[in-house]
């Protein structure tokens, strides 16, 4: 039960400003200190300075913390009461909600903005998908990004349950008959545009490695799956991993190759009687390889490189690896020791396993620019905050030319590359799979390498602009620190991005025109 809060006038309040009868106001509350001042990080004396103790110290508390620090339940119950004939005017978000921060969302879905790509089937569903992404994943998200295990399965099961997990495949045959976000949409309704809302919600919550621990590796291995197994294993795997009862990881990666993917020496030969591949080799950077049911795996076998669907079993070890960002995302080195596979895994025809991977990178490429695009927009919007309550030098840190020319830049990378990211998505809603591998690779490199870079000129900047605080892993620059101590992955994870730049332009080159001269 709540306690009853009392209303007093900042006279009153003013009168309780010594050491042993301390009030102050934030955002019209009254907050009674006087026990709570001994066990404030910086001690009691932040709370005496005569213009602190019994007045508004609202500048002074945005100038330190942010506002989540007030909806603690410690700190909540530190509130006495209101002052009389004033509101609050600041409040957390709310679930569900857009934020009014100039440039925080994509225009196209930005009340009184207009989109030639978003319906209001779109904005309907975007409204559902965020509401579900702050009420379900983000408390999650929160906990786990910091104590390093994997995204719980409840939520798991409830990103299942509202046909999360399928549609972050795209659009095909694998949603008929689910039902999506509670019926916001039907099956049918489902196009790319729908895909790239719900990529771009799923990263909100800024928590770089649960989100791949998120069933990424699902969303990169299975298209495989699902675009070259045969039926009957399609359909088991399908269904088993978007229930969200299995897990399965894109095993393409190797200490040995990375982006050259014509290197790997993971091999698979054949037994005599010619039932079963056996696989030998490693795989390292695997995501969601420590705790995935399922490998698509890349192998080199007699005719050439080929894809195949590997269960967790006898010889296949997994090890977990360290890196910078949070071990939620279940990164792995794996191992496979004379693994027996039936040949009914392949994946696509036995040595066409450069078109099942290279066509399968189109979209794991593409979600990682709705990912990275929305990130970018996340920093502009916690720095578009920070320069308008911070003060520097007496004044508004956004007075400073320095810094409206940091966040000029950043907001025009950022919008750049959703406006590219958007005409790739809808280059994609109008061409078939293959038109996407022929046509879209070097674009989507491309768009990829963009977003990479401009991503890291963000974090720099973003850094710049929050000083300290951006190297902090918690307070008011936690977000900024997360970024810029992640947002690398982004520019190796998919492709490194300078052979993506060099696979664009090559692609361009080849497709000249003979008679195009100067």
């Amino acid at each position: 039960m709540s306690k009853e809060l009392k209303t007093f006038t900042r006279e009153e309040v003013a009168q309780h400003n010594k050491e042993d009868d301390l009030w102050i106001i934030v955002d019209a509350k009254v907050y009674d200190v006087t026990k709570f001042k001994n066990l404030h990080p910086g001690g009691a004396n932040v709370f005496l300075p005569p213009d602190i103790a019994g007045q508004d110290a609202t500048d002074a508390f945005y100038g330190l913390h942010r506002h989540e620090v007030l909806l603690k339940p410690q700190y909540q119950r530190l509130q006495i009461g209101v002052i009389q004939g004033e509101k609050s005017v600041i409040h957390g978000s709310i679930p569900g909600e857009l934020s009014k921060v100039p440039y925080a969302e994509p225009l196209g879905i930005t009340e009184e903005y207009h989109s030639p790509y978003y319906t209001e089937s779109h904005r309907r569903f975007q409204r559902a998908a965020r509401k579900f992404v702050d009420e379900v994943i983000a408390p999650d998200a929160m906990a786990r990004e910091e104590d390093g295990k994997r995204p719980s399965l409840s939520v798991i099961q409830k990103m299942a349950e509202t046909g999360i997990l399928a549609m972050t495949m795209g659009p095909g045959k694998h949603l008929k008959g689910r039902t999506l976000l509670g019926g916001v949409i039907q099956p049918e309704e489902f196009d790319r545009f729908h895909e790239l809302i719900l990529a771009q919600e799923l990263c909100r919550p800024n928590c770089r490695g649960y989100r791949d621990g998120q069933n990424s590796g699902a969303t990169i291995g299975l298209p495989p799956v699902i675009h070259f197994g045969r039926p009957e294993l399609r359909d088991r795997i399908v269904e088993e991993v978007l229930s969200g009862k299995k897990f399965l990881s894109l095993a393409i990666s190797e200490a040995f190759a990375g982006s050259d993917v014509s290197g790997l020496r993971t091999t698979a030969t054949k037994t005599p009687d010619g039932k079963f591949w056996i696989i030998n080799g490693t795989k390292k950077w695997i995501t969601n390889g420590t705790f995935s049911d399922y490998f698509t795996v890349g192998c080199k076998t007699d005719k050439g490189l080929t894809v195949i669907l590997v269960e967790r079993g006898e010889g296949v070890e997994t090890k977990a690896i360290k890196t910078s960002y949070s071990s939620a995302a279940g990164t792995a080195y794996i191992t496979f020791e004379n693994v027996k596979v039936p040949v009914e895994n392949t994946l696509g025809p036995e040595g066409n396993g450069v078109f099942v991977i290279l066509s399968n990178f189109n979209h794991e490429r593409w979600a990682m620019c709705c990912g990275g695009a929305r990130n970018m927009r996340f920093i502009v919007e916690e720095c578009l905050k920070w320069v308008n309550q911070r003060k520097a030098f007496g004044k508004p840190l956004h007075s400073q030319a320095v810094i409206r020319a940091k966040l000029a830049d950043m907001i025009s990378k950022t919008e750049a590359a959703q406006h590219w990211l958007e005409n790739i998505t809808y280059q994609m809603q109008h061409m078939d799979y293959k038109q996407q591998a022929q046509l879209l690779a070097g674009p989507i490199a491309l768009l990829k390498m963009f977003i990479t870079r401009s991503a890291q000129d963000v974090a720099r900047d973003a850094v710049q602009i929050f000083g300290g605080r951006g190297i902090t892993k918690t307070g008011m620059g936690k977000h900024i620190e997360h970024y810029h101590r992640t947002v690398p992955f982004d520019a190796i994870l998919g492709g490194a991005e300078d052979v993506l730049g060099d696979l664009g332009v090559r692609q361009a080159i080849k497709a000249m025109p003979k008679n195009a001269k100067l």
